[in-house]
């Protein structure tokens, strides 16, 4: 008989510690995603045109997607191992102090070639990071819940996303309302890096506090721990893990068209000014916060997915008015365009989390969850802006829209395919 059992986390303690972390991770992600558009271009990799460095920019923008799955292999085996609590504090302070390295670097001014290779290394440990973080996050809220709410609790975490953003491009709104455009890009820029160090704190504080999930302490003691969590992945799951990983690369090319391309085409191309950008952005992230959680609602009723292939549809569909809405240059159908694009990616973003970690079983779920999101982001993201911007410049934004149809039928496919075993948690 055990005599002196583990404190249970209490649902306080679950919600806010997976959202938390969340937000902080992809408030540290999405400052640099503006900064790539707003700042780096000029102060990084001058002497180039404007669309030059703008794309050299955003090639250093996608060295975080293709260190992701590094972290996630990395913190997924010890996540498999030793824990969901460790793993997590582990991943944070990666991101964290990724990030506020990047608000000390020199530009390149100063120090010549040196400053985008120090600005590369940097956003390489941010990748790393979030790799971690994400599956870490999503198994703390899933794995504490109700098996009939598993998706109301999966989407905390994902909430992290929209209210990071928010945050992000608050402060670069707020910045470059308060101060000189010369201040700015002097110093005004690295503020939000630097300031990030506080949220890491808070979010350390509240991740010591959480204990160990329970479906990880019960295959703890029914000795279902594996070797290599990734030979396992390998073996037995690559359905999951193929079909997982396709099944996720529209949800993240609809959200990165919808913020990194559609605020540089938006504020190059359209002729829009940077402040009325990033309102445009900022407020069309409302709608991605707003359903998010109606996705989780409606997923637990009819199935993860089942919502996944219907939002997955609507996406597709989404493709074929690109060039309606972005050829226009009317500041109030890009708005719009905005809000649909965001609104369809909380419908499709809410339910992800959970569907992707009931893929696999405990011992290899924060391994699994974590890869095929985190490779679903390479092909899905990685080069999205800079494809996009290609294909708009060079032949027209309705070739854009047609990428992101052509990738919503490949996500269709793998949800019909995928394998549809249940594990216990």
């Amino acid at each position: 008989m055990e005599t002196n059992p583990k404190k249970k986390n209490s649902l306080k303690h679950v919600l806010f510690g997976s959202l938390i972390g969340t937000t902080i991770e992809f408030f540290d992600f999405y400052i640099y995603a503006n900064a790539a558009v707003l700042v780096f271009p000029q102060l990084f990799f001058p002497g180039s045109n404007a669309t030059m460095a703008t794309l050299e920019s955003l090639a250093t923008f996608s060295i975080a997607f293709l260190s992701r799955p590094l972290g996630s292999a990395f913190f997924g085996h010890y996540g498999d191992k030793i824990g969901r609590k460790f793993t997590l504090v582990a991943a944070l302070l990666t991101m964290g102090i990724s990030t506020v390295a990047i608000g000390f670097l020199p530009s390149y001014a100063s120090i010549g070639v040196a400053a985008p290779l120090l600005l590369m290394l940097c956003r390489f440990g941010q990748g790393v990071g979030l790799g971690g973080e994400w599956g870490g996050a999503v198994l703390l809220a899933i794995e504490n819940a109700p098996p009939n709410k598993r998706a109301w609790y999966g989407m905390f975490p994902q909430l992290g996303a929209p209210i990071g953003l928010l945050l992000s491009g608050g402060t670069f709104l707020f910045l470059t309302d308060s101060m000189s455009n010369e201040d700015f890009m002097d110093y005004g820029w690295r503020i939000p890096f630097i300031a990030s160090s506080l949220l890491v704190v808070i979010g350390f504080y509240i991740r010591t506090k959480i204990t160990e999930t329970p479906s990880f302490e019960n295959s703890k003691k029914e000795q279902e721990e594996v070797k290599i969590p990734f030979l396992v992945l390998v073996k037995s799951y690559k359905n999951q893990l193929i079909f997982g990983t396709f099944a996720a690369i529209t949800t993240f090319l609809v959200f990165y068209l919808m913020t990194v391309f559609t605020l540089s085409w938006a504020t190059s191309d359209l002729g829009i000014v940077k402040r009325d950008g990033l309102l445009i952005q900022l407020f069309s992230v409302l709608f991605f916060a707003i359903f998010i959680p109606v996705s989780a609602v409606v997923a637990d009723k009819i199935g993860r997915r089942k919502m996944l292939i219907i939002a997955t549809v609507a996406i597709g569909i989404f493709g074929f008015f690109f060039s309606y809405f972005l050829s226009s240059g009317n500041i109030v159908l890009v708005t719009i365009f905005a809000c649909i694009g965001m609104a369809l990616m909380g419908f499709t973003y809410g339910p992800l989390g959970t569907f992707l970690s009931e893929l696999f079983p405990t011992n290899v779920r924060y391994s699994g969850a974590s890869l095929t999101f985190n490779m679903a982001g390479i092909l899905g993201a990685a080069f999205a802006p800079m494809i996009a911007i290609w294909l708009a410049s060079t032949y027209s934004v309705s070739y854009v829209g047609i990428y992101l149809t052509i990738a919503a039928c490949i996500s269709l496919f793998s949800f019909l395919v995928i394998s549809k075993e249940e594990h216990k948690f």
